[in-house]
């Protein structure tokens, strides 16, 4: 006999044998129960900022909390400032005409050009 293994590809097993699989799925997750997502404790983040303030480390946690959001601002200005550039670097009349082989002349005369 030729059974298929339980291990079996999808693309190894007949069609029969996926649906018996797919209905078996979907009768399992017919009867899952729908659980509420696990909260955090009441209170746990101000109990974590203490014990961290009282064990020393309060300082280093807020300076590297300030580096990070000093980063994430600086690449936010970056990215925001080459964007704008990149958009607005070919502003010519040409390309705002919607002329299709004058904008691939345009893109061609920038890469080849000086």
């Amino acid at each position: 006999m030729n059974l298929p293994s339980h291990n079996a590809s999808p693309a190894r097993t007949s069609g029969a044998a996926r649906d018996v699989d797919l209905a078996r799925l979907l009768r399992s997750a017919a009867q899952a129960k729908d659980e509420p997502p696990i909260e955090m404790p009441f209170g746990f983040d101000t109990r974590v900022v203490a014990l961290s303030r009282r064990n020393g480390n309060g300082t280093v946690f807020g300076a590297l909390l300030r580096r990070v959001a000093f980063a994430a601002a600086a690449v936010i200005v970056f990215a925001t400032a080459g964007a704008y550039l990149e958009f607005n670097r070919n502003g010519d009349a040409i390309a705002a005409s919607g002329n299709e082989f004058a904008i691939a002349d345009s893109v061609i005369q920038d890469e080849v050009g000086p």
